[in-house]
């Protein structure tokens, strides 16, 4: 339940996927930010006589100036389908998306020609960006390495399914919970995080093209004993689209020290056990470096995983300047 003095609010679920599906439209400005496109357009991929799929939707996200990605979006309800079937559908997605790619970016370039706003966008992106057209913006995004991203937009999200989405797949997965609550008086409110929340949070001073480096929290018994002693740091959650960007990992020890003190190059991610978390495996001990402590604005200290930049953090006085 919400609640205020006014009004009270209790959920109510999504009992088909075309309510999740419009209530991600309502939203979509709040939820995915004004440096993204969403388009919710219907249009079958694939190749004829192979895999061929229907995706809900695409996320255009230009946040990243050097490094554009476009999302394949599935939405769905948790008690309607089984973790087999999402996961089956993610997979099915890559494969249709890798087989058409022609095909895939001219069903975007068809949906954003529709949205004048939208395509203003891609275009002013292009143009600032070194791209010659919006065209030659969507080419170049799709058909890079490692092009496919899915991004699963739920009512419910388990440990579980977060899980197979981990194990399972060497392509990014990201996803995303969107839940309703109604009130007496039938105003609607909606309880969401908005998409990638926890890197728009770190880009405030840093461009999201720098950043290479996850700052974590320790207390004293975990980092000498794992930070140190075992060259490594493990059950830590991130974004899997992030993944490829970690090459550093900075441990701020917790108070008393209350400073970022050591900072060490990641030679491997992997899955933490058979969990929804990882283990970052360090290419050597971890080095020292001056300490850079907190700063005059609260609330810098980091409380879980955060994202800055190796630069960013030896050149920093304090806190302040790392995120």
């Amino acid at each position: 339940m919400l609640w205020n003095k006014e009004e009270q609010y209790t959920e109510v679920p999504f009992e088909k996927e075309a309510d999740l599906e419009e209530a991600v439209h309502f939203v979509k400005d709040a939820l995915f930010g004004s440096t993204r496109i969403y388009l919710d357009d219907k249009k079958k991929i694939g190749q004829k006589g192979n895999t061929n799929n229907l995706p809900d939707g695409y996320l255009i996200d230009l946040t990243n100036k050097q490094d554009p990605k476009i999302f394949v979006v599935e939405n769905d309800l948790a008690s309607h389908q089984h973790l087999k079937h999402i996961a089956v559908q993610i997979l099915e997605f890559s494969l249709s998306f890798e087989s058409s790619k022609v095909k895939v970016k001219n069903i975007i370039k068809e949906m954003l020609q529709k949205r004048p706003v939208e395509w203003k966008k891609c275009e002013a992106f292009a143009k600032s960006n070194g791209y010659e057209n919006v065209d030659y913006l969507l080419e170049s995004i799709i058909h890079k390495k490692d092009s496919f991203n899915a991004l699963l937009i739920i009512d419910e999200l388990g440990d579980e399914l977060e899980t197979v989405l981990i194990s399972r797949f060497k392509f990014p997965v990201e996803v995303t919970t969107l839940k309703r609550y109604q009130s007496e008086s039938g105003k609607l409110l909606y309880e969401f995080e908005p998409f990638l929340n926890e890197v728009t949070e770190d880009t405030e001073k840093i461009d999201i093209s720098d950043i290479d480096t996850i700052v974590i929290p320790a207390r004293e018994d975990g980092f000498k004993e794992v930070f140190i002693d075992e060259n490594c740091w493990y059950a830590i959650r991130l974004n899997s689209s992030m993944i490829p960007k970690i090459k550093y990992i900075a441990a701020y020890q917790v108070a008393p020290i209350s400073a970022i003190t050591h900072i060490a190059e990641v030679k491997s991610i992997e899955q933490w056990k058979d969990t929804n978390k990882y283990i970052l495996h360090f290419a050597e001990p971890a080095q020292k470096i001056k300490s850079i402590p907190l700063g005059k604005i609260k609330g810098k200290a980091p409380q879980s995983p955060r994202y800055s930049s190796r630069d960013r953090i030896l050149n920093a006085k304090s806190l302040d300047n790392v995120f």
